[in-house]
């Protein structure tokens, strides 16, 4: 009985050391565009990749677009795939002050 627990013990000590020292969204490279380490794809317009930048600090709390650039679909779509998917990425305290 002793062995048994001795085993389950160091089984499940290195289960857990394992499982604790790896990240849950590892970072693969897809020879695409990223931000603030999130994935928006390959092969990105320049104005689809400046307003998913733009969008993208917006969502993190500091206010990001061009309004010459807004008037062109791949900006104005890259701005809300930024803002959509870096929503996440907000920090705000619990007085409700922002977390820089």
């Amino acid at each position: 009985m002793k062995k048994y627990l001795l085993k389950l013990t160091l089984y499940t000590t290195i289960f857990f050391t394992s499982y604790g020292c790896t990240t849950s969204n590892p970072t693969v490279n897809f020879g695409g565009y990223y931000h603030s380490k999130i994935y928006f794809g390959k092969d990105l317009t320049v104005n689809k990749r400046q307003g998913i930048a733009d969008g993208c600090n917006t969502a993190k709390g500091f206010y990001s677009k061009s309004h010459d650039l807004f008037r062109y679909k791949e900006y104005y779509d890259g701005w809300f795939i930024g803002r959509n998917r870096c929503r996440s990425l907000l920090k705000i305290d619990k007085n409700g002050d922002l977390v820089y």
